[in-house]
């Protein structure tokens, strides 16, 4: 050993830099068949697989550009659905920030590979520790790029790929940033398993046995049965779109007839989807007197949708509309607008960039701050509008508040006939099994669907139909522990993870230093000195 290396080298990369590019663009196209409308959870494992081995003994240039073109390759088929009405440059502005954010963050990555080898060259370590750090920084960099810029993309997180898969019971434990680290996790274990070398031996397969079977074996966490509620959720179909051209009140009236078959049905709940309403109910007497009739037709309390200003301000908002009531006796506006989408961030910054794009963009939703949650009749009611539903944040609080049930609002219009409706169904149900809740997903024009506690799905109204659904609804009680710890397992495994891999630097930084100096005191004579 010289006198300047460290007490083991970094790895040499598994593959030439050439190599690596094309295994990460590979990996991206791979990840996205996890998720809907192809589906096939297992190939997750298999795109984290091909990115992590295109950053193994990366250099920090090799690592950002194998990070981006992973990221590029997966958000430029994974959000495609962008183009649908607002065209190629939202979509390649997503991706590419996207794709910035996936280089950035696979730097952490390649130098823990980089590291952890030469800080703890013990064969153990590389097996159980490597993999673990690994999984905390992926998930970490997915936590970073789920909340900035402004709110975040959260979209493509690896655990929400698991919605149909037995793996999916683990995100009632730990969250889905939790599922995404066990993921990550024990892929890196097998990867080290292999790269050991040592098949035969069985002590190297045991962490990785022991990730595999912790991800198949756990059951989701049970929570308490407390009665139904008979629900009718409505998908009008009509033109909400935000470049539907339409008559007034054709919004309002599609649903209407699509509500008629619902008549003389005894119902606890009658639903509409986000956009159901083409008015605000709050200033338009013809709309509020609609609901306060429909709400004394059906003897059931409402919940609806529509765009409400209150002062200079203008909201998402879902109502709850009772017949005799001063209406809306209850609501709730979204959390989180979506930014280029219902709102824009910096209007002045972008409009000198891409003025005829964001002049396209009229209306300037404010952040709610009132909780996702509504009393129907003493049965508590969580809410979240749209995309909210990806901010974990939201869900969380709706069941610390008491929600018994959830009932998430969309308007899929502007997506129509892409998979961005599929995709976004797929995290209402992973919500289910994460909070042990029952989710009423109602979209203006589908796919809506009934999801129980465990996932399945008891009612459904296909996508470009208008139709019902009636449905007793289960309800539920206790939290989950993805909901009481889920937030501390967000700081451990992201904020965790980063010190963990600075304390490697320094470690690394030191044990350099040091071999660095025992030489040159012995040329010196100190240890001489020292022994005398």
């Amino acid at each position: 050993m010289s006198a300047s290396s460290p007490a083991r080298s970094a790895p040499r990369p598994l593959l030439p830099l050439w190599a690596a590019v094309l295994t990460a663009a590979v990996a991206g196209p791979t990840l996205d068949l996890a998720f809907p409308d192809v589906g096939w959870w297992p190939f997750a494992f298999v795109g984290v697989a091909f990115a992590l081995v295109s950053l193994i003994g990366r250099s920090i240039g090799g690592a950002v550009l194998v990070g981006f073109v992973f990221g590029a390759s997966f958000h430029l088929i994974h959000i495609l659905w962008i183009t649908r009405y607002l065209g190629p440059i939202p979509w390649l502005a997503l991706s590419g920030l996207q794709a910035i954010l996936m280089g950035a963050g696979a730097v952490p990555i390649a130098l823990a590979y980089r590291w952890v080898p030469r800080v703890l060259p013990a064969r153990a370590a590389q097996l159980t520790v490597l993999p673990l750090l690994v999984g905390g920084l992926w998930t970490a960099r997915e936590l970073f790029m789920g909340s900035w810029p402004y709110t975040g993309f959260p979209w493509g997180r690896i655990g929400m790929s698991q919605s149909e898969s037995p793996l999916a019971d683990i995100a009632s434990w730990t969250g889905v940033a939790g599922l995404t680290f066990l993921m990550v996790t024990a892929t890196a274990a097998v990867i080290e398993w292999l790269r050991a070398g040592r098949l035969r031996d069985v002590r190297t397969a045991l962490p990785a046995a022991a990730a595999v079977v912790l991800l198949v074996a756990v059951p989701a966490f049970p929570t308490t049965p407390a009665g139904d509620l008979r629900v009718g959720a409505v998908q009008g179909n009509g033109p909400s779109g935000y470049f539907d051209e339409r008559t007034p009140y054709a919004i309002l009236n599609a649903q209407l007839e699509a509500t008629a078959p619902l008549a003389g049905e005894d119902l606890d709940l009658l639903v509409w989807p986000e956009g159901g309403i083409d008015d605000d109910p709050l200033q338009d007497s013809t709309t509020a007197a609609t609901l306060d009739a429909l709400a004394e037709q059906f003897g059931a309390p409402l919940l609806v949708n529509a765009a409400t200003d209150r002062g200079e301000l203008t909201f998402n908002t879902s109502m709850l509309w009772e017949a005799g009531a001063d209406n809306p006796v209850a609501f709730h506006d979204k959390r989180n607008p979506v930014p280029m989408g219902e709102y824009v961030p910096d209007r002045w910054f972008f409009e000198r960039i891409v003025p005829d794009l964001i002049g396209l963009i009229q209306r300037e939703y404010t952040p709610g701050d009132n909780p996702p949650y509504v009393d129907v009749d003493g049965v508590g009611v969580g809410l979240a509008i749209c995309f909210d539903v990806i901010y974990d944040a939201v869900i969380w609080e709706g069941a610390r508040d008491g929600a018994e049930v959830y009932v998430f609002q969309t308007n899929n219009a502007d997506f129509r006939d892409t998979d961005e409706n599929l995709q976004q169904l797929a995290f209402a149900r992973m919500r289910a099994i994460e909070t042990g809740r029952s989710v009423v997903n109602l979209s203006t024009v589908g796919t809506s669907q009934v999801i129980a506690p465990d996932g399945t799905t008891l009612d459904s109204l296909p996508a470009g139909t208008a139709g019902q659904m009636l449905a007793e609804v289960p309800l539920r009680t206790g939290l989950t522990p993805a909901v009481l710890i889920g937030p501390a397992v967000q700081v451990f495994l992201g904020w965790g993870s980063l010190l963990a891999l600075a304390a490697l630097g320094v470690a690394l930084r030191v044990r350099e230093r040091t071999q660095t100096k025992t030489p040159a005191s012995e040329e010196t004579g100190v240890d001489r000195d020292v022994r005398a």
